[in-house]
């Protein structure tokens, strides 16, 4: 049947417009924000880039011609190592500031000025609302902090023998690999979880900061065991791979692991040595490690429990504001 003359059929409006309505209007509220990110992250790779190109070719001319009268190299490698692992600790440590953003900015500020309750009651609900909060800034960190890993890991693997620290450490942990990205996006969510919760911006500002710090360091003391680690004993004393992250290593004492036996005073002539070994009770030697290879498997192990963090925590969240808007 058709419309009769002089009618207009009214169609409901789209929901795609809606949704990027939305979506504009947090990039809007919140564009000091996206800009300083943006320039952290423009900044952080431009540094990135002119270190691996400029400065280490510089270090390593210092150190091919260590030695000789004409050459200057005072301390070779410090120029590349020491700035490089400054910006790897704020990349692997950036989701400390998500977090503080999250909970003080993004959703603190709005839920206790009332803000949020006000366009609660007028076109968006309470779950787009949310929805949006989450996306749009979701999307904005995971881009920017993927950047920043790829650039660093770059950087990193270009001249790694002018790092001094290993692939273990907890800084190049996390920034070479999508753990950082991880960490940034289980921080929103708690963020967003505790200021729903508290309903005051600065208290969910230290308190998610202190819940995403504390998650970090459990994980990093489990790290180790977050991967089978590789054990090894024999008769000789045993020399990990190179670049292992050694987790323990000493003397077998009547066949059982012992730490702190003083075996390394034992020496001089052979016979020597193996008198003071007995009398030490040392019938061999073990270690225990994560060689290279293991870099992968623990990083994306983690990787896997702090994004089952981050949905739990968000659906947490989902959960909350249904519960409050009923």
């Amino acid at each position: 049947m058709t419309a009769p003359t002089g009618e207009r059929a009214v169609t409901a409006p789209s929901a795609a417009p809606r949704a990027w309505g939305t979506a504009r209007t947090v990039l809007r509220l919140h564009r000091t924000a996206l800009l300083l990110w943006v320039a952290a992250v423009a900044g952080l790779s431009g540094w990135l880039v002119w270190l691996t190109l400029v400065t280490a070719p510089a270090e390593r001319a210092a150190i091919d011609c260590a030695g000789e009268d004409f050459c200057d190299s005072t301390v070779p490698g410090l120029g590349f190592d020491t700035p490089v692992g400054w910006i790897g600790m704020l990349v692997a440590y950036a989701f400390l500031g998500v977090a503080a953003f999250a909970g003080g900015a993004l959703i603190g500020r709005e839920v206790e000025s009332g803000t949020a309750h006000l366009a609660w009651t007028q076109s968006v609900t309470p779950t787009r609302w949310l929805a949006a909060k989450l996306a749009v800034p979701a999307l904005v960190i995971a881009g920017g902090a993927t950047v920043l890993v790829l650039v660093f890991r770059w950087s990193w693997d270009s001249d790694p023998h002018l790092m001094f620290e290993e692939w273990s450490g907890a800084a190049p942990f996390l920034a070479r690999g999508p753990a950082a990205v991880a960490y940034a996006l289980c921080a929103l969510a708690v963020g967003t979880l505790t200021a729903l919760l508290l309903r005051r911006a600065l208290p969910a500002l230290g308190v998610s900061v202190a819940v995403t710090g504390l998650l970090n360091l459990a994980l990093t003391r489990l790290r180790p065991s977050l991967w089978p680690q590789v054990h090894r004993t024999s008769a000789a004393e045993v020399v990990p791979p190179e670049h292992a992250w050694v987790l323990d290593e000493g003397a077998l004492v009547h066949g059982r692991p012992r730490t702190g036996v003083p075996y390394w005073n034992c020496g001089g002539a052979p016979a020597a040595a193996r008198r003071c070994l007995d009398d030490l009770g040392v019938t061999g030697y073990y270690a225990s490690y994560h060689p290279q290879s293991h870099s992968w498997p623990l990083h994306l192990v983690e990787t896997a429990v702090v994004l089952a963090v981050a949905v739990l925590v968000t659906a947490a969240a989902f959960t909350v504001v249904r519960h409050r808007t009923r």
